[in-house]
């Protein structure tokens, strides 16, 4: 099951760029920029994953974003993530950043901008890696800081594929945000939503309803809302899930514990994700890999999962139609 998981086509819907920051490259960046951590080694940093829930890990990630302070840093960030991705079957990624965090600590929306376009250029060329980027506002921050941010992008709005909110869910509901989400529309630019993660379903529906975004990340607590699982089965509203970071981030217990099963059963369209793959234990290979040892889950499902990401991911539909392809080709009867 390893070659063939490994061999399937696959795309990454949900995925923070910041998030992908190995220790390593922490300490790299850290050294070139003189920037001091609080860690004295990449055994400490990785001992400090052990996370009590979400804003625990937000605390550490935003001080691990002290060391990105030149397009360079940002594009030898996202490089890193592509390679190891690429290196395990990631065809297509949704690249989410996060641009408060940064211009809150004096780094201008330029450096980030070209930084991450120039990797993604890079691994169109030499990784043969389509990628897309979604600019996501932080809902723990006043929406009149989102509106701003959208505005200054506004010389890069043709680069963005979609906007998002993230951050710390619990008592940040989307309502605020309508405005930013409806100004994005006006300029072609669709949305998405972390909701039903640590929040309660209403921040699905509202995600839907008042900010009209078109794919919800996470979603899992959807489950506790009958009304709500058939409107997202009916309208076929992705959700991309990411088992190991709600493992990390105490969403479930344990893996065996998770939602997925019952998402499945009850006809929804689900994508496995990574969500920050060097805080949460791996990549989207790693999720597919937890994932078949917890459920048993057999190849038709995993095939199936993959299917529903390239269908959903921001691309062109030249590329989808190539990928669907490659998919099927890939998969066929023998290949594994």
């Amino acid at each position: 099951m390893y070659d063939f998981l490994r061999a399937l086509p696959k795309a990454e819907l949900h995925l923070h760029i910041e998030g992908s920051m190995e220790p390593e490259l922490m300490f790299k960046l850290a050294e070139r920029n003189g920037v001091g951590l609080r860690y004295d080694s990449v055994e400490d940093v990785r001992e400090a994953y052990d996370f009590a829930d979400l804003q625990s890990f937000l605390d550490l990630y935003y001080q691990g974003m002290a060391v990105l302070q030149t397009a360079d840093d940002f594009h030898d960030l996202a490089m890193d993530y592509f390679q190891r991705a690429a290196s395990e079957g990631v065809v297509h990624v949704d690249l989410s950043f996060d641009p408060q965090a940064h211009l809150s600590r004096g780094v201008g929306m330029r450096a980030q901008m070209e930084g991450l376009l120039a990797a993604m250029e890079e691994a169109r060329q030499e990784l043969d890696l389509s990628t897309a980027m979604i600019m996501s506002f932080l809902r723990d921050q006043p929406a009149a800081s989102a509106l701003d941010v959208f505005e200054l992008a506004g010389p890069w709005h043709r680069h963005l594929s979609a906007v998002g909110l993230d951050s710390a869910e619990a008592g940040f509901p989307p309502a605020p945000f309508a405005e930013v989400f409806r100004r994005a529309r006006a300029a072609g630019i669709p949305g998405v939503a972390h909701a039903g993660e640590e929040g309660p379903p209403d921040y699905i529906r509202d995600a839907l309803d008042l900010l009209g975004v078109i794919r919800i990340d996470h979603g899992v607590r959807c489950l506790e809302d009958p009304a709500l699982v058939q409107r997202l089965r009916d309208d076929q509203i992705p959700l991309t899930v990411c088992p190991l970071s709600n493992v990390r981030l105490k969403v479930v217990d344990e893996l065996a514990r998770h939602p997925l099963p019952a998402l499945l059963e009850a006809g929804l369209k689900l994508t496995l994700n990574s969500d920050d793959p060097a805080y949460f234990g791996g990549g989207v290979l790693t999720n597919f890999l937890a994932c078949q040892q917890a459920f048993g889950w057999d190849e038709e499902t995993f095939r199936q999962l993959a299917r529903n990401a390239l269908e959903e991911a921001f691309m062109t539909e030249d590329r989808r139609r190539a990928l669907l392809a490659l998919l099927d080709g890939a998969t066929g009867p023998g290949s594994a």
